[in-house]
């Protein structure tokens, strides 16, 4: 039994060595991609005076105005400590208020200025700013947001069960 398993083992030691190269690294994909992007995004959202966190939380809340602080960090996965932040900025950019519920004190909702629900038509076209940039067609990128999405609530799940 333990031959087999030492044999077993040395055939698949060179594909164990070549899985630990850097380009076969799914997380390095992900990494360096993820940077990419947000360099890609710099410019375009510094013209709205965004970073690109910021550009992210006011997706959210275009879509759903008026949301909790926790609410919008677990869409974002983000925690309060980064979240806070991030969030006192935008408010004194006059882009969004921060108030304490009315039923529930220690609940603090954000809501959109005027300013910030008008930021949304300046924004109207960084998705296909974005989209073009990647040189992929419309439904290649639609299944790769997909993809990603599957696999980022797969990790969630797992990382939830242990």
């Amino acid at each position: 039994m333990v031959t087999r398993l030492r044999t077993a083992h040395r055939r698949m030691q060179p594909a164990t060595e070549d899985m630990l190269r850097l380009d076969h690294q799914l997380c390095f994909a992900l990494y360096s991609s993820s940077l990419l992007m947000t360099k890609l995004y710099k410019p375009v959202l510094g013209a709205l005076g965004l970073t690109y966190p910021q550009y992210l939380a006011m997706l959210v809340l275009w879509e759903a105005d008026a949301i909790s602080v926790r609410e919008l960090g677990e869409k974002l996965y983000l925690d309060s400590g980064t979240l806070t932040p991030l969030l006192k900025r935008m408010e004194a950019a006059g882009l969004l208020t921060r108030e304490r519920a009315t039923d529930d004190e220690r609940r603090v909702v954000v809501a959109l200025t005027r300013a910030g629900r008008a930021l949304r038509r300046k924004a109207a076209h960084i998705p296909a700013t974005v989209a073009c940039a990647s040189g992929c067609e419309l439904d290649t990128l639609t299944a790769l947001t997909a993809q990603l999405q599957a696999l980022r609530n797969n990790v969630a799940s797992h990382l939830l069960a242990a």
